[in-house]
């Protein structure tokens, strides 16, 4: 059976500074989920063609992030209903690079999405108060909403590998182990051994990547981490959106689930 380390360490490494020339901040993005055993399989065959990130000699890097929406969930709602103006409030921490960052990510009506960032200290994560330069930031960024209003929804944490294609024109995070923490009843729970891939570049240049998925029946699954992750957290709230993708989820885990079965009944 196919490792993921494995393959990782087979791929040639790029530095974060490498990375640099492909941030796309104004980007197109599109998602895909898969489980841990396909994308083993999908790593198998493109790793030829693209560069691993690596940091301090680990290819696998920690993140955790903080949600913050408003009392009566406007962020979750608008995307809930289908608008497609929506925006997303969160401070993430970098685990492996100690780095702490407030984010705001803006999607238009055109699909794009455009993320600002701000540097801020670990304070910040756990009270956004805490800087009064994220403030200033926050209330730029998102003019239409009250800063005071703003709570903590959603805690996340996962895995990531981040790798490019030689070309330097796209980048692809795949996360692992993603799990959720509901800030308002405690729930908490994940999709492991689901994995969460997402395709960032600018244009609609040619990509190996989706190409490969296509070949091994992987089809675009848009899905939002804060969004899955309050759906699945909180029944009570609207979720008809994401039922459909909740079911997928659970569709994608038995089929996993299956073939190790199988696996293992044939000896393999």
């Amino acid at each position: 059976m196919l490792n993921i380390n494995d393959i990782l360490n087979e791929m040639t490494p790029i530095s974060l500074d490498e990375m640099s020339a492909v941030k796309l901040m104004n980007r197109v993005d599109t998602k895909y989920v898969a489980d841990d055993l396909t994308v083993a399989k999908l790593f198998s065959l493109i790793k030829d063609e693209y560069y691993v990130q690596e940091i301090d000699g680990k290819r696998i890097a920690a993140y955790d992030s903080v949600y913050y929406d408003t009392v009566d969930n406007h962020m979750y709602i608008i995307h809930q209903d289908k608008k497609l103006k929506r925006d997303k409030l969160r401070v993430r921490n970098y685990v492996d690079t100690g780095n702490y960052f407030c984010e705001v990510k803006h999607k238009n009506n055109h699909g794009r999405t455009k993320k600002k960032r701000i540097e801020v200290g670990e304070k910040v994560f756990a009270d956004l108060n805490a800087d009064p330069a994220v403030r200033e930031f926050v209330e730029k960024q998102l003019p239409d909403y009250d800063f005071d209003g703003f709570m903590k929804k959603l805690s996340t944490s996962f895995e990531r590998v981040t790798v490019v294609n030689k070309g330097k024109t796209e980048r692809i995070t795949i996360d692992f182990n993603v799990r959720f923490h509901n800030f308002e009843n405690g729930n908490e729970t994940g999709i492991a051994p689901l994995v969460i891939m997402e395709l960032k570049r600018d244009g609609q240049c040619e990509s190996f990547f989706q190409k490969t998925l296509f070949e091994i029946r992987v089809k675009p699954l848009s899905i939002s981490k804060y969004c899955i992750g309050r759906a699945l957290t909180d029944k009570t709230l609207k979720q008809n959106r994401f039922k459909k993708k909740i079911i997928k989820l659970e569709k994608l885990k038995k089929i996993r689930e299956y073939a190790i079965t199988s696996t293992n009944a044939a000896g393999i």
